[in-house]
């Protein structure tokens, strides 16, 4: 029987961190319809409106999950040990959640434009960031 083959670590590493970064910014979309809007952290006001703190750690909690598992079955994936009908669920579900962000962000901002680019190039850092590091843990376990 031959060696399982393996995806080099690096890219299964930058794999994870676009995933994750592309949920976070699908789901800071999606957060935006709701009312969860990542720029009101800076707001005028005195004390931290607790909707934008619950924003940014939803953002960071899809990113650090979607890393540790896109690496995990990035891992696990060229060996042949992940199931088809897995892989094609997880696909679709990807895609549904990124068509849904799609559509959400083809609709009026609920935000100024500035304030919104802003707010999404931070989701986008973030993401990428918490991405990474949940794919690392993940590389680290394997």
């Amino acid at each position: 029987m031959a060696a399982p083959v393996y995806f080099p670590r690096y890219l299964i590493l930058a794999g994870a961190a676009l995933f994750g970064m592309l949920l976070a910014l699908g789901v800071h979309i999606l957060g935006q319809r709701f009312g969860l809007n990542l720029g009101d952290l800076w707001g005028t006001g005195d004390v931290m409106p607790a909707i934008a703190a619950v924003a940014w750690w939803l953002v960071s909690a899809v990113a650090f999950v979607a890393g540790y598992f896109t690496a995990a079955l990035l891992h696990s994936a060229a060996s042949g040990q992940l199931p088809p009908r897995l892989r094609q669920a997880l696909i679709g579900a990807g895609v549904l959640l990124l068509a849904a962000a799609g559509q959400a962000a083809s609709g009026p901002s609920a935000i100024p434009t500035v304030a919104g680019v802003l707010a999404a190039i931070g989701a986008m850092f973030l993401g990428a960031i918490m991405a990474f590091a949940g794919a690392y843990f993940a590389l680290e376990r394997a």
